[in-house]
């Protein structure tokens, strides 16, 4: 049986070229069955598992839209976390998942509460920088891209530590969260691409451990050069 991955609402949370995370996956199993799930149709997780839940990065106003959309599919998308299934969720796609998201005026928006994370908008000032951390005791890179900063609740399991660059917000030691096989970072790049070692670990998480990474010398390359020249250029 093939696996399946589904892509949420790719019309509208495909920023900064992310859904080339699901893409890449699609070279490394070749087999699996993609689905892109609009925003105006049910979710396929709704009435069967996946093999992966992808969400990426969107706007501020498409938020409030994907967060209306999934509440009805709150306890299902609970469910689905608690037995392990597998998420990615990359760039703002985390708040979506979180408990709220803070406008400037103070206004909340409220997020499906799944993860134990808030955030707060500064509209005025987009954060843009460079990432290098640490994924199971190898170097992950990634860019940032965001009009917010993020506080983790305390007990929260970070992602990725961080070695350069800034965390979920600027004092945290973290990027990223985990809560079992739900992968949520707001690195841009995309990250999979980037990082082979951690696009290994979310192929297991899928339960495909085995599978080739596509490209895989050449990724390695890359990814070993961009290692270096992270460690040369960022402060």
């Amino acid at each position: 049986m093939s696996m399946t991955i589904e892509a949420l609402f790719p019309e509208k949370c495909n920023l900064f070229g992310d859904l080339f995370n699901v893409k890449y996956l699609q070279k490394c199993l070749p087999d699996a069955r993609r689905v892109d799930t609009p925003l105006t149709g049910e979710p396929v997780f709704a009435g069967q598992r996946v093999d992966l839940v992808y969400l990426g990065p969107m706007s501020e106003r498409t938020q409030e839209q994907v967060i209306a959309k999934l509440r009805p599919y709150r306890e299902r998308l609970d469910q689905l976390i608690e037995e392990g299934a597998a998420f990615l969720l990359t760039g703002n796609a985390v708040e979506v998942f979180g408990r709220w998201i803070e406008r400037e005026n103070g206004e909340r928006l409220q997020g499906l509460g799944l993860l134990p994370l808030t955030a707060k908008q500064d509209m005025m000032h987009r954060h843009n920088s460079v990432f290098l951390g640490q994924w199971q005791g190898q170097e992950v890179i990634g860019f940032k891209s965001q009009f917010t900063m993020a506080w983790p609740e305390e007990g929260a399991q970070g992602l990725f530590s961080v070695t350069k660059g800034v965390g979920l917000n600027k004092t945290c030691g973290f990027e990223g969260l985990r809560q079992g096989n739900l992968f949520a970072t707001y690195l841009l790049g995309p990250v999979l691409p980037l990082n082979p070692c951690f696009a290994k670990s979310l192929l297991g998480a899928m339960g495909a451990p085995e599978a080739e990474l596509a490209f895989a010398p050449a990724a390695e390359a890359a990814y070993a050069q961009r290692v270096k020249d992270f460690h040369e250029k960022i402060g």
